[in-house]
């Protein structure tokens, strides 16, 4: 892989260009990392507060009637971003789509139950579960194998 750095103080602001003959783990890594750049925190609201989410400290996001909702240790709290904004700011190696209505944190999962219609359980380890719909179960497996790889 080459590196390649141009400062110049003419540049109005900061850009990255990736040219690459396919999209492989290396790169995803580079993307996701840029990507985890620009979201450092969330805001959620529980009542009339409003508190400062780190990512890593989010088990999962899912929808409900009026929103979305991220699920952490202390609590859950109401978010005024949409799961697909999320989906696109959160790096893609630490958190994963389940369904249409949940987004996971792969670190926080614990384990998985399969069910004969073809769909996962995931459960977390604060003991919550999800399920996962089929549509999403092939991804969810390749993200596992990927992260595996990495951690070997």
């Amino acid at each position: 892989m080459k590196v390649s750095l141009t400062i110049d103080d003419d540049y109005l602001e900061t850009k990255v260009t990736i040219e690459s003959p396919e999209l492989d783990d290396s790169v995803q890594g580079i993307l996701d990392f840029i990507k985890g750049q620009d979201t450092e925190f969330l805001v959620g609201k529980d009542d009339d507060m409003q508190h400062i989410l780190k990512p890593v400290d989010i088990h999962y996001f899912h929808t409900e009637k009026d929103g979305v909702v991220a699920v952490t240790a202390s609590g859950s709290f109401k978010l005024k971003e949409k799961l697909y904004e999320l989906e696109g700011i959160l790096p893609s190696n630490k958190f994963i789509r389940l369904s249409k209505s949940v987004i996971a944190n792969l670190h926080e999962m614990s384990r998985f139950e399969a069910s004969f219609n073809g769909t996962l359980c995931v459960y977390f380890k604060s003991g919550a579960k999800e399920y996962v719909s089929r549509t999403y179960v092939n991804s969810i497996k390749e993200s596992l194998k990927m992260n595996r790889r990495k951690s070997e």
